[in-house]
């Protein structure tokens, strides 16, 4: 497998616990690269541009109010199929059901607090990563 990228949230639940240190350790120790990170707060704007495919869907508005109540932070991350690779460190979108060691394992208090976001495709990555980051914020 070659090396690639993948987009990563550290999403509002997690910043408002100061536990991005420890999110990106997990991170880490998976064998990813953080290769770009920045903490922002998402604009309403941002966060319904973001979260555009789920707009028809009935938790749209909480999620995008999610999103913009605090902090969080963007990352690039790279690694050996980095899409999933992170997919897996990432853990199930329901805590309960998330294998342990990762990250919703450890820090996600329910499913729509699950402290992190993931590309699901390496399409999709590049998209979200352009969202945030030009090519010279990402360093290898």
């Amino acid at each position: 497998m070659a090396k690639s990228r993948t987009f990563s949230i550290i999403k509002p639940d997690a910043t408002r616990r100061n536990l991005t240190g420890q999110v990106n350790a997990v991170i880490e120790s998976a064998g990813l690269r953080i290769v770009a990170q920045k903490r922002i707060r998402l604009s309403d704007a941002q966060a319904k541009k973001f979260y555009e495919v789920h707009k028809d869907r009935p938790f749209y508005g909480e999620l995008v109010s999610q999103m913009t109540a605090e902090p969080v932070v963007v990352q690039v991350l790279e690694g050996e199929d980095a899409v999933a690779a992170y997919r897996k460190v990432m853990g199930a979108t329901n805590p309960k059901e998330a294998a342990d060691g990762t990250i919703r394992k450890l820090f996600a208090l329910s499913i729509g607090e699950n402290s992190v976001h993931g590309s699901d495709s390496p399409e999709n990555a590049t998209i979200e990563i352009a969202q945030f980051f030009t090519d010279a914020d990402i360093t290898g």
